[in-house]
């Protein structure tokens, strides 16, 4: 009998130490290793067993059913058959596929020579995408050649390959070298191993809700239709708790895995999040996709190597849009993502997915929420290609089928069961939720109730009110608690129970969770067996003795019941108080760790490795931020009486177990908890984002163990800092703020470190400031670097960054207030900055490209200084220079050039410098592909560069391309982004020229309509109507005089009344939207 394995993972776990495949083996999977050492795989006497070579590096999934024959030289003992059968995929022997044979053992002939044979160590070969092909299925039949004197080639003769239900014949026998089959598999075994190690969703089997067989029949259909129909990028389907959103996002998964167009379903609900950053979402949506979508594994492999501390929309480019991209799917393929609102970052991770293309012929998302993203007016969402789905209760008919089929399932005493009229009333209690039904049903089953099933129902159809919501569901679970735990000291270990499986980050077997929280295994048991009447979910398969988070067994919806601060009192949980004891248990179980050896690292035992990873996770957010209240606690007694020793063995296992491949942690042996603590967070911040709640656990506690370490502090700020500029996330800089201000106290002005502190905190004001527009962030940001500068006298070695923050600050405001004296400080100040930094100085181009934007802004103020906008021609040309391709800013380099040289056209008319902007605008268009954020503003630019030529050459062709990289544009601001109607004027006044040459009526038809769009974006009140209004009624006279019609007329009438209305002041201020940004300066 082989052993099954669950298809949500095709790749199976490591071999043990020196496996033997022998024709009695059981073993389910069979690998190979092509890195060996020691020569040839197997044995040169006859054998009915091949020994494999260990340590494998990684398990090698084989094509099916592969029969090889040996040819050796003569008298070396003639053709011996070699027959090898591994399964990729699992199998069912109860029910195998049917061009699958059952797989058999290896024979091996007496002169057995291997197949593949060692290369030299530095020897790279480009491997070939054609062999296996990275197929979830296959059978492979036929014969290998292979003359062992030469073993030069292979030749497979007749290939059968199913893969996705379609089946492939090769006709023509494929012949390869042997080095390239042997480089081939090489590649393809490290390309799994590399996938394997990225972030895994958890196994779904037995969580999900079951799905009544067309219980949402009528909302599947329009889901389809959605999602065929419209070009939105993000299918968002809401409502409230309970509504059943996630087993329909289940069967929705379902669904499209069975038409082959699923790239990948996470379930958030599943998951615990807290310490998962957007960036582990990402990649374990790219280890979904590589595992549906083996042809996909090469391109996430390559972004694993190039991403390094990226932002998240070169994250998901990198891992989800390219590797999808590879598979040349004729339909996008669909990502579900369910229970968005239970993730803290999920509006971060929404703004990033603008970056795509509505319309996207390559992904698609359906999300799930319980509230609707585009009412809820959340910051962003404006950009965003979405629609919106509102997911209501289950019919009445639905609901009624389902109690009167389970109903039937409950043990009923006496022959006292439910009547039709308790069918009914319950029907109209459930309020059309799936999950208080589910609840109903599992009370009334439940094998331990000390009241009958009668009772029970009495009880609960005797409730008048209708679940309709949150507070029906929280009636029904505070009615249960009190029958399933009746007794003051069942509902105290219940919140013991509870609080701890809320705040768990793992699963643990019975007696490590006991051992954990001190609860008795006998009382967890008993207080499990209770709550199996609230479980909605099932635990994995083959983990049903394990003690799992509470997501992985209980519906949100009860896990923010006990949560609630309206919750009765015995029932209710402190998150709070929950991780602080087990922050304190797990520093109480590193007292005994085993002692490390300096020839192999300490087994821990599984209660061990949970606290050696989750106990600074744990007491960050379980004990009190203030140094006084955290001096009191228990944990801070722990740690301040844990040795030296102790504490350097936590941090090393700590840091192999979150960072196994990382070599860079250097302990000193003067080194206390909190300086260990910032180290590890040092090499966390190395991860890329993965490890991120991990680095501000361990800088949080830092600070606590040291109020006083301004490193920490300045640490702990920088982190905030950083993951707020990565993510956008205006809280994340708040925080940075906050930390930075902690930093700067601890360091009086005599400080040397004072001037970079206020630095710190003048930053953490401007990234506040770019997203909340605050004046006085900005105010106080130029009164901080004003005051680092003067603690910063030449020749001081940062006096070049306090000049470029400060200028900064200062151009932001002269954007607002126009102010030129303000400006010419700004100018004045970046050429401080840019004498400080002399040629190779690693900051020159930055400073460079700021001058010059500040040089623009003079020359825009003064269209009469011409020298300005020269001297900012010259001073990006040396910058491009130094930004040569694959610089990341070079495309922004060549962008800013090409909008000087633009600025320089019109002042002189020189066709030439028109010319030269032009083709720097192709290359910079070049560098930004779809869905590159940057790629929409630069198609703006280059049309309006294209425009002005056809304007003094009257090219139609040239005309026509304007046209064409305007359309594109707009295409990329799908409504609401707040740059649509810049594209939608400029589109439509480059349609009235063309109009002046063809005269087509057609083309005037377009341009009214992109008119009237623009109108609509620009609804009564607001500043911009009064322009638009205007250019509407242009457009309307034009086709009134070609088509006479007089309903052009009468709307011609409206609009010049609402005109009327408009006061002097008004129509004479700048009524026009901003055009696309030209510049942004360089911090």
């Amino acid at each position: 009998m082989y052993n099954s394995y669950p298809p949500a993972n095709p790749f199976h776990d490591h071999l043990g130490a020196n496996p033997i495949f022998t024709p009695s083996s059981s073993s389910r999977w069979e690998s190979w290793s092509p890195e060996y050492p020691g020569g040839p795989i197997g044995s040169s006497s006859s054998s009915t067993s091949l020994q494999l070579p260990i340590p494998l590096p990684a398990p090698i999934p084989i094509p099916n059913a592969i029969p090889v024959q040996l040819q050796w030289p003569a008298g070396a003992g003639g053709l011996f058959p070699v027959e090898q059968t591994v399964e990729r995929w699992p199998f069912n022997p109860q029910h195998p596929p049917a061009f699958s044979p059952p797989p058999q053992a290896f024979q091996v002939g007496p002169a057995w020579q291997s197949l593949l044979l060692p290369e030299p160590q530095n020897q790279n070969v480009p491997p070939s995408q054609a062999f296996f092909d990275g197929a979830h299925d296959f059978h492979w039949e036929g014969d290998f050649q292979v003359d062992a004197r030469q073993t030069v080639h292979v030749n497979n003769v007749g290939t059968q390959v199913n893969n996705s239900n379609t089946y492939y014949n090769v006709q023509n026998p494929r012949v390869a070298p042997v080095g390239d089959l042997r480089d081939e598999v090489r590649q393809s075994a490290y390309n799994i191993a590399r996938l394997d190690s990225l972030p895994k969703h958890p196994d779904m089997s037995g969580k999900r809700g079951e799905y009544i067989p067309d219980s949402r029949k009528p909302e599947v259909e329009k889901v389809r239709e959605a999602e065929s129909t419209s070009d939105k990028l993000v299918l968002c389907i809401h409502g409230p708790a309970g509504i059943g959103k996630t087993t329909l996002a289940g069967h929705l998964s379902d669904e499209f895995r069975s038409a082959g167009r699923l790239a990948a379903a996470i379930f958030l609900g599943a998951i615990s999040t807290e310490t998962m950053g957007p960036e582990t979402i990402v990649k374990m949506i790219a280890h979904e996709i590589g595992s549906i979508h083996p042809q996909a594994i090469p391109k996430i492999v390559e972004a694993m190597d190039q991403c390094h501390g990226t932002s998240l929309e070169n994250l998901l480019q990198k891992y989800i849009l390219e590797p999808l991209k590879s598979l040349h799917h004729c339909q996008p393929l669909i990502i579900i993502i369910d229970a968005m609102d239970e993730w803290g970052d999920h509006l971060t991770f929404l703004k990033s997915l603008s970056l795509f293309n509505p319309g996207s012929s390559v992904v698609k998302f359906i999300l799930t929420d319980r509230l609707d993203p585009c009412a809820s007016q959340l910051p962003g969402i404006d950009s965003l290609s979405i629609q919106t789905f509102a997911l209501g209760p289950i019919s009445r008919d639905v609901i009624k089928t389902y109690f009167e089929k389970y109903l039937r399932t409950v043990p009923w005493v006496d022959g006292r069961k439910a009547s039709s009229a308790d069918v009914e009333k319950l029907t109209e209690l459930s309020g059309g939720l799936p999950v208080w039904a589910a609840t109903v049903i599992a009370l009334l089953s439940h094998p331990f109730n000390e009241s009958p099933p009668h009772e029970i129902l009495s009880e609960i159809v005797g409730n008048r009110r209708q679940v309709g919501g949150s507070d029906g569901l929280g009636q029904l679970y505070c009615n249960a608690l009190k029958r399933l735990l009746p007794t003051s000291d069942a509902q105290k270990h219940f919140r013991r129970f509870m609080g701890a499986i809320i705040v768990l980050q793992e699963s643990l077997s019975l007696f490590d969770f006991s051992m954990l929280t001190g609860i008795p295994s006998h009382l967890i048991k008993n207080i499990l067996s209770a709550l199996s009447a609230l479980q909605t979910r099932s635990p994995p398969s083959g983990a049903e003795t394990m003690i799992h988070p509470a997501t992985i067994l209980f519906h949100l919806s009860f896990i923010e019941y006990v949560q609630a601060t309206g919750t009765e009192t015995s029932f209710a949980i402190s998150a709070f108080e929950s991780h602080s004891s087990l922050g304190l248990s797990c520093l109480e179980q590193l007292s005994s760790l085993p002692s490390p050896s300096p020839h192999h690292n300490p087994r821990l035992r599984a209660i061990q490795d949970y606290a050696v990873r989750y106990s600074p996770y744990h007491v960050s957010k379980g004990t009190p931020h203030s140094n006084d209240s955290w001096s009191q606690t228990k944990h801070c007694g722990i740690l301040r009486a844990m040795s030296a020793g102790t504490q350097r063995q936590w941090a090393t296992l700590f840091h192999k177990a979150l960072m196994p491949g990382d070599d860079g942690l250097e302990l000193g042996t003067e080194d206390g908890m909190g300086k260990i603590l910032v180290k590890l967070a040092e090499r966390l911040g190395r991860s890329g984002g993965d490890q991120w709640g991990f680095q501000v656990a361990c800088l949080e506690v830092a600070v606590q163990i040291d109020d006083g370490n301004a490193e920490a502090w300045f640490k702990l700020g920088w982190c905030y800092e950083e993951r707020g500029r990565r993510m956008g996330a205006i809280q994340m800089h708040e925080e940075a703020l906050a930390a930075s201000r902690h930093a700067l106290k601890l360091l009086p002005e005599s400080h040397p470190d004072h001037a970079n502190s206020l630095n710190n905190v003048a930053l953490a004001l401007w990234s506040c400031y770019q997203l909340n527009g605050n004046q006085d962030s900005l105010s106080e940001m130029v009164s901080c670097s004003r005051k680092a500068l003067t603690l910063c006298a030449a020749p001081h070695p940062d006096r070049d960054r306090y000049l470029n923050t400060l200028a900064i600050g200062l151009n932001n405001l002269y954007d607002h207030h126009g102010d030129l004296q303000v400006l010419k400080e700004v100018i004045s100040l970046f050429r401080q900055g840019l004498e400080l930094r002399p040629a190779l100085h690693p900051g020159r181009s930055a400073i460079l490209n700021n001058l010059a934007i500040a040089l623009q802004s003079l020359h825009a103020h003064d269209a009469g200084d011409i020298d300005a906008i020269k001297e900012a021609i010259s001073l990006h040309r040396e910058a491009l220079a130094l930004r040569p391709a694959p610089h990341p800013d070079r495309s922004s380099s060549l962008d800013n050039l090409a909008n000087a040289l633009y600025e320089l056209f019109r002042s002189n008319g020189n066709e030439k410098v028109l010319n030269e902007a032009i083709s720097l605008q192709h290359e910079a268009l070049a560098l930004k592909p779809a869905p590159h954020p940057g790629r929409s503003a630069t198609l703006n630019n280059l049309a309006d560069s294209v425009k002005a030529r056809y304007q003094h050459d009257g090219d139609i062709s040239t005309l026509n391309e304007c046209i064409s990289l305007h359309r594109e544009a707009l295409g990329l601001r799908p409504a609401p982004h707040p740059l649509r109607p810049t594209s939608l004027n400029n589109l439509a006044d480059a349609l009235l020229l063309q109009f002046e040459r063809n005269r087509e009526v057609g083309v005037l038809d377009e341009a009214t309509s992109l008119r009237r769009e623009l109108l609509l974006l620009r609804p009564p009140g607001h500043r911009y109507r009064a322009s638009y209004l205007e250019k509407l009624v242009q457009v309307l006279e034009k086709r009134h005089e070609v088509t006479r019609d007089e309903r052009d007329r009468g709307e011609i009438d409206d609009l010049e009344a609402e005109l009327a209305v408009f006061d002097d002041e008004c129509e004479d201020s700048d009524n026009s939207d901003p055009e696309d940004p030209d510049s942004d300066l360089d911090s």
